[in-house]
């Protein structure tokens, strides 16, 4: 104990004494680490956008559906009433409710769009006016007439292109045509209230809206629905949310599956994954450099010393000694450094980009992942765990780097250290 004081003192003070140096040495680790801060805040933003986005337009961070749906997405695969009233009921849960944004009861169909200038495939969403608005913001995309409201029967909200191809404007009829439960096939008559663009062209052309009710006595499914989706306030808290759904729902009436967005959307999962891929490379590399600089630096400062160094080893310390007492030299920078780092990666992200970075002046055209338009403005976000992970790796970084210098200080023998000037 005694031996360890002696070298923490040491150290402190040869990291004071040599007060040039050690900026030179720890100026690296501030910029690396804060430079990582920034841009793991930036990356999970821009995450957090692409997922709100894509679920407003989906099925939300979390669907609860029939187990058969998601790989056929027919009507015979469908969400009985009370499996419905179920998950309802098991939303308005204490411990799961605070976590809840909106859920929405949806019914997707399948079939044609007709009018007297022709038909075009279309999906048609039965949708609740009265949560559609807290849960899409297709409602802000209006382009005619307006979106679907509470009280609405004969009515259709339809995709900018769809209404094009078709020749229609607000006001026309339009005839839609889909196999009903008794595999019979079965139309509906419709007015189009409004037209809506989402800049995602599969959507625009070949999607509508018209409310639930109608839609289920269209295809004479009674209270069923294809899934109940659920918008959560922050993708974060999915998985405590998904195994609340799943332990409560375990005991349901009816079959149902309790799955969550990466699994009912596995092309916005497969391009998030690929961007922390290409993020991962791009810290690896930043952390490299960071590495090489504390390598470099402190085996300078190694190298400028060897007399002091052997006069400790002439006094009495020994060759682990040394080598502990570099160690503890870069470990103390290191900690200095990653504090600094930390304040200036979150103080300069917060001053400079609290309301967002925007991107919009690199790209012509509106940015889109795994089919939904995002906002080309990202608004940074601090993830505690990824902070502390930034910090950490930053300081094993620091204090493995040293581990050369610290070696190279051992191999340096007294009698030859002692020829060198002061």
């Amino acid at each position: 104990m005694h031996r360890l004081l002696l070298l923490l003192r040491l150290a402190f003070r040869n990291v004071r004494r040599q007060a040039r140096r050690s900026v030179l040495t720890a100026a690296a680790m501030v910029l690396g680490l804060a430079l990582l801060v920034f841009s793991r805040a930036i990356g999970d933003g821009a995450h957090e956008t692409w997922i709100e986005a894509a679920l407003r337009l989906g099925s939300g961070h979390i669907a609860v559906q029939h187990p058969d749906y998601l790989p056929r997405r027919v009507i015979e695969d469908r969400l009985v009433g009370a499996a419905v009233a179920a998950a309802l009921a098991a939303l308005a849960d204490s411990g799961i409710a605070p976590y809840v944004a909106a859920a929405a009861p949806r019914l997707e169909i399948r079939g044609l769009a007709s009018s007297p200038r022709g038909a075009v495939p279309m999906v048609a969403y039965g949708v609740d006016p009265a949560v559609e608005d807290a849960f899409s913001d297709l409602g802000r995309r209006l382009t005619a007439g307006r979106p679907l409201e509470p009280g609405d029967r004969l009515a259709a909200y339809v995709g900018e292109g769809l209404a094009r191809r078709l020749h229609l404007e607000v006001g026309s009829r339009l005839v839609l045509t889909a196999q009903a439960a008794d595999s019979s096939m079965a139309g509906q008559l419709v007015r189009i209230v409004g037209t809506f663009r989402s800049g995602v062209p599969e959507v625009d052309d070949g999607m509508l809206q018209l409310p639930l009710a109608t839609a289920q006595q269209w295809v004479g499914i009674g209270d069923d629905v294809s899934i109940v989706a659920i918008l959560l306030h922050s993708s974060y808290d999915v998985p405590l949310v998904l195994a609340a759904l799943r332990a409560t729902l375990a005991g349901a009436p009816a079959p149902l599956a309790v799955l969550s967005w990466r699994e009912t959307t596995p092309e916005l999962d497969s391009a998030i994954r690929i961007d922390d891929y290409g993020n991962y490379v791009f810290n690896g590399v930043l952390l490299l450099i960071v590495a090489l600089a504390i390598v470099n630096t402190v085996l300078m400062a190694v190298l400028g010393r060897t007399r002091e160094f052997g006069i400790v080893r002439a006094l009495g310390l020994r060759r682990r000694d040394v080598a502990g007492l570099v160690l503890l030299e870069g470990t103390l920078l290191t900690l200095l450094a990653g504090v600094v780092g930390l304040v200036i990666g979150i103080g300069g992200t917060w001053l400079f980009f609290r309301n967002g970075l925007d991107w919009s002046a690199l790209v012509d055209t509106e940015m889109t992942a795994a089919g939904a338009v995002i906002d080309p403005v990202t608004i940074p976000r601090f993830r505690m765990a990824h902070i502390t992970d930034s910090v950490i790796l930053v300081v094993l970084i620091g204090i493995t780097a040293s581990l050369y210098p610290a070696w190279r200080a051992t191999r340096i023998a007294v009698a030859e250290a002692m020829k060198f000037e002061g």
